[in-house]
C-alpha cells in the first residue's frame, strides 16, 4: 500500500518544485507511474481475499478495482485540465494540481481503509478538495450555489452515519472490518437494527445519489471544471456504492419491508432521470442525469443483497466510471471551442472534427451498453438479479434501458449531425492530447471485454 501512497504524497512537492515549463509534463509522468504500480492490485493471489495488509489498510476483490480506477484518473485529469488552466497564474496551477493529488490520497485511503472510522474521516475529507475545485475553478456564477448544495446534502446525510458508527463501536468494541466479519450477528432489537440501517444507508444513498436526493449532482457537475466533473462522476459517486456494500456485510440482514421503498425509489429514479435526459438542452446536465440513472440501477442491485446483484453493481460502477468520465471530456472539448454547453448550438461537429465524432460515437454506444462492453455485462447481471427478486422490476429496468439508448443516440445526433452553424466554421482543430485522453479512457473499457474477471469482486 505504501508503494502507492508515498509516491502520491511526493507528487505535492513535485508540483511545487517543478519549473513552470515542466510542471504539467512532470506531474503527468509521475502520476502515470503511480497508475502502472496500482495495476498490481488487480492481481489478488491470497486465499483470504485480503492482500497488501497492514493494521489500517488492505485491498480485497471489492476495493482493488475501485482503487485502480482512482489511480488511473489522476493522469487523465491532469491531461484534461492543461488547456483549461493555460491562462492561469503559475501558483494557481500548482494549487490546482495539489488539490487533485489531495483528493486522490483521500480516496485511496477511503477505499483501502479496514477501520470504519478511517473510512468515514476520508469519506468526508474528499469533500473539501472537490468543494474548492467547484467554487474556485467553476465556469459560471452559479458555482457558489452548486458548492452549497453539494456540501449541505452530503454533510447533512453523513452525520447520522457517524452516530451509527459510534453506537456500533460501543456495542462491539471494534470497527475493524477484519474483526467484525468474525463476530457473527450482533444481538440487537429489530427496531435498533432498522434505525442503524436507515442512518447508514442515508449517507451512501445521497452520495450515489438516489432519485429524490439527487439535486446536488446536476448542479455540481454543470458548474465544476473538467477535473471536478471527471472525479465526481468516475469515483466520488462510487464511494456511496462501496460504502453500502461494506456495511451490508457487517450489519444484520436488512428487514425485507425496509428495502422495498428504497428499491422502488431507485428503479423509479432510473425511469424518471432517463426521461429527464430526453428533455435536456445542456450537454453536461444531460450526462449528469445519465449518471443518476445508472447509479439508480447500482443502488437497486446492492439493496436486494444477492451475490449476483453485488457483482453486477461492481462491474457497472467501474464501466460507468470510465464512460461518464470520457463523456465529460468530450463535452469539455466542445465547450473549449464553442464556449457553450447548449447542444443545438454545437451541432454539425462531425463535418469539422471527424475523428472526434468517432470518439463521440464509441462513448455514446458504451453509455447505452453496447455488447460486448462491460456496461452491458453489468446491466444484464443487475437486470437478471432484480428479475429473480421480483418479475415486476423488468418493467422499470427494461423501459430504463430503452430510454437510455434513446437519449444516448439523441446526444450523439444533436452534437455531431445536422447543418454546421456559421459561428462554428472557424473552429480550432482537435489536439493529440485530447485523442490520447480519450484513448486512455476507452482502452481499459475495451480491454475489460477480454478479461472481465478482474472487476468481478469474486469474494462477493
Amino acid at each position: 500500500m505504501l508503494k502507492i501512497l508515498i509516491p502520491t504524497l511526493l507528487l505535492i512537492p513535485t508540483s511545487w518544485l517543478a519549473k513552470a515549463k515542466w510542471l504539467w509534463p512532470t506531474t503527468l509522468l509521475h502520476s502515470f507511474i503511480i497508475t502502472l504500480f496500482s495495476l498490481a492490485w488487480l492481481k489478488n493471489t491470497t486465499e483470504t481475499n485480503w492482500s497488501t495488509l497492514n493494521p489500517y489498510m488492505a485491498t480485497d476483490p471489492l476495493s482493488s478495482p475501485l482503487l485502480t480506477l482512482t489511480c488511473c484518473l489522476l493522469p487523465l485529469m491532469i491531461l484534461a485540465s492543461q488547456n483549461h488552466l493555460a491562462q492561469d497564474p503559475l501558483v494557481r496551477q500548482r494549487i490546482y494540481i495539489t488539490l487533485l493529488v489531495t483528493l486522490q490520497l483521500s480516496l485511496i485511503m477511503a477505499f483501502a481503509a479496514t477501520e470504519l472510522t478511517m473510512f468515514y474521516v476520508m469519506f468526508e475529507t474528499s469533500l473539501i478538495p472537490t468543494l474548492i475545485l467547484i467554487t474556485r475553478w467553476g465556469n459560471q456564477m452559479e458555482r457558489l450555489n452548486a458548492g452549497t448544495y453539494f456540501l449541505f446534502y452530503t454533510l447533512a446525510s453523513s452525520l447520522p452515519l457517524l452516530i451509527t458508527l459510534l453506537a456500533f463501536q460501543n456495542k462491539t468494541g471494534t470497527l475493524s472490518l477484519l474483526i467484525i466479519q468474525l463476530l457473527g450477528p450482533i444481538p440487537i432489537s429489530p427496531y435498533v437494527n432498522i434505525i442503524w440501517w436507515t442512518t447508514s444507508l442515508l449517507a451512501f444513498l445521497v452520495k450515489m445519489p438516489l432519485y429524490g436526493v439527487h439535486l446536488w449532482l446536476p448542479k455540481a457537475h454543470v458548474e465544476a471544471p473538467i477535473a471536478g466533473s471527471m472525479i465526481l462522476a468516475a469515483v466520488l459517486l462510487k464511494l456511496g456504492g462501496y460504502g453500502m456494500m461494506r456495511l451490508m456485510l457487517i450489519l444484520s440482514p436488512l428487514a425485507k419491508e425496509l428495502c422495498y421503498p428504497f428499491i422502488i425509489l431507485a428503479l423509479w429514479g432510473v425511469l424518471m432521470t432517463s426521461s429527464i435526459c430526453l428533455g435536456q438542452t445542456d450537454l453536461k446536465s444531460l450526462i449528469a442525469y445519465s449518471s443518476v440513472s445508472h447509479m439508480g440501477l447500482v443502488a437497486a442491485a446492492i439493496l436486494i443483497q444477492t451475490p449476483w446483484g453485488l457483482t453486477g453493481a461492481l462491474i457497472l460502477m467501474i464501466a460507468h466510471g470510465l464512460t461518464s468520465s470520457a463523456l465529460f471530456c468530450l463535452a469539455n472539448t466542445n465547450y473549449e471551442r464553442t464556449h457553450t454547453r447548449t447542444m443545438i448550438l454545437t451541432r454539425g461537429s462531425q463535418m469539422i472534427l471527424p475523428l472526434m465524432a468517432t470518439w463521440w460515437l464509441i462513448t455514446c454506444l458504451a453509455n447505452l451498453a453496447l455488447p460486448p462492453l462491460p456496461n452491458l455485462m453489468g446491466e444484464l447481471i443487475i437486470i437478471s438479479a432484480l428479475l429473480g427478486w421480483s418479475w415486476w422490476t423488468i418493467i422499470f429496468t427494461g423501459a430504463g434501458a430503452l430510454i437510455t439508448a434513446t437519449y444516448s443516440l439523441y446526444m450523439y445526433l444533436m452534437t455531431q449531425r445536422g447543418p454546421v452553424p456559421n459561428h462554428m466554421i472557424s473552429m480550432n482543430p482537435s489536439h493529440s492530447r485530447e485523442h490520447l485522453l480519450l484513448t486512455l479512457h476507452l482502452l481499459p473499457l475495451l480491454l475489460l471485454v477480454f478479461k472481465p474477471t478482474t472487476i468481478w469482486g469474486s469474494a462477493y
